[in-house]
């Protein structure tokens, strides 16, 4: 049986409770699907979001940047935001009210920290490139020291969070459905694409497997 998380003031839907869902299996299900996603923290009372890779690690999720950004120097040990949304269809309805989105959202809420150690950063670094294109990390050439003293690596446990989540049809006002108006679902797909080489790869270099069968 898959853990509740609490549910905070921060975390509870304030509408349409029956989207919300608090078990980590949904929580990391969403994370799992989609590595973008947008951080959010405050630097000197101003609000401010940043797009940029996660990946999943057990009960933690981490993030990386340039050592340089003023984003990740700002948001380590601090409280951020983090938000990973995934569209899945536009629902239509028979009238503009009623309109809405297929979707499945996470949002996170804590304090972030930075992977100090670089055995530890490493390590990170790798899982993160695996975690998309398994075992890629393994065959690139190795980190340079300056690769990554110019990578930051923030994390945060995942403790507080909500996911949630639309599926199905509109659902209209009762009247409204015998309008002679069409209603239904435009499904939407994130959709990867076929392989573009780099035209400066060496001759005789192959595909590789886990780029061929990349799917998300």
């Amino acid at each position: 049986m898959s853990e509740t998380l609490p549910v905070t003031d921060r975390t509870r839907l304030r509408r349409s409770h029956t989207r919300g869902h608090f078990d980590r299996e949904t929580v990391n299900a969403i994370l799992d699907a989609q590595p973008m996603c947008s951080v959010g923290y405050v630097i000197d009372g101003k609000p401010f979001v940043t797009p940029t890779l996660q990946w999943r690690e057990g009960n933690h999720i981490y993030w990386h940047g340039s050592a340089a950004s003023r984003a990740l120097k700002n948001s380590r040990d601090m409280e951020v935001c983090l938000n990973v949304a995934i569209l899945d269809g536009f629902v239509m309805a028979r009238s503009g009210m009623h309109h809405s989105v297929n979707s499945r959202s996470v949002t996170l809420y804590g304090r972030a920290f930075k992977v100090e150690d670089d055995a530890e950063k490493h390590r990170k670094l790798g899982n993160f490139v695996n975690s998309l294109f398994s075992g890629r990390y393994d065959i690139l050439r190795p980190d340079h020291a300056q690769d990554l003293k110019a990578t930051m690596v923030l994390g945060m446990e995942i403790r507080e969070a909500s996911a949630k989540i639309r599926t199905g049809a509109p659902v209209d006002e009762e009247a409204d459905y015998d309008l002679p108006i069409w209603a239904g679902v435009i499904p939407v797909h994130m959709q990867v694409g076929e392989p573009i080489p780099d035209p400066r790869n060496r001759e005789g270099v192959e595909l590789p497997d886990h780029v061929r069968d990349f799917t998300l």
